[in-house]
């Protein structure tokens, strides 16, 4: 009998969190070989430990979007273990805005470093990956982003951010829309599916574990179901779990 050829898949930031039950879902429920992306190697290596000891495929590598080398690195451990990968889930990401840790910033460093992880990191990262996407007979990728960052509904004083103050993640992942849609261009014509998601409000380390949020496995599906979309499924859009949110 032969045996079914993996899906290999690689979240970033996939230790903790949604990311931790997006690849944890991927693994499990859909049978893919999921690559644990984490800054942290060895937080990365004992998630990916635990899927493997439960019977799961799952690998780790070093991953900091901070850092062209660990980048390079990573992908490269990807290509010679793999040769491809199937699918990209673009998860890894901060927002420091009011963090008591990051208040002695600039506004020109929280820039930068919010910049460096949410858009820059993911640029890099993804146009490092696309020979290894190309070599994919169906590729996926999934930008992990937040309503927050649609500008349609910006100045829409009904929503409950409103009077927030996050000027700077949520442009941070308004200019991810707009690399996201360049790799809908880019990879036009190959079958592959590029779309962006927003998990909404999800009580994990980055929303400072607000008791208001929902669970990480609420957070993770609809990144999970367009991470295993079928052939032909949608590409260039923005939803979450109650549907598409206008750009």
């Amino acid at each position: 009998m032969a045996v079914s050829k993996k899906i290999i898949a690689l979240v970033t930031g996939a230790n903790t969190g949604i990311g931790l039950s997006v690849a944890t879902k991927l693994a499990k429920d859909h049978g893919y070989h999921v690559i644990i992306g984490s800054r942290n190697e060895a937080a990365g290596k004992e998630v990916a430990t635990a899927l493997v000891a439960d019977g799961f495929a799952a690998s780790s590598v070093q991953l900091d979007l901070c850092s062209d080398e660990s980048i390079t690195a990573a992908v490269s451990s990807i290509e010679k273990q793999f040769g491809v990968l199937d699918v990209l889930v673009n998860n890894a990401g901060v927002s420091l805005e009011n963090s008591e840790e990051h208040k002695h910033l600039s506004t020109r460093e929280l820039f930068k470093q919010i910049f460096d992880a949410n858009v820059f990191g993911t640029a890099c990262l993804t146009d490092a990956c696309l020979p290894l996407i190309r070599k994919s007979d169906f590729a996926r990728l999934v930008f992990v982003s937040s309503r927050m960052a649609s500008l349609t509904e910006m100045l829409n004083k009904d929503t409950p951010w409103y009077n927030m103050e996050f000027k700077i993640y949520d442009g941070s992942k308004a200019a991810l829309h707009v690399l996201a849609l360049n790799y809908v261009r880019i990879l036009d014509g190959t079958g592959a599916l590029v779309n962006v998601v927003s998990p909404g409000l999800v009580s994990t380390k980055l929303t400072g574990f607000t008791p208001y949020g929902a669970t990480t496995d609420m957070g993770a599906r609809r990144i999970v179901e367009l991470a295993t979309l079928e052939k032909g499924g949608p590409t260039g859009t923005f939803s979450d779990n109650n549907g598409n949110i206008p750009w």
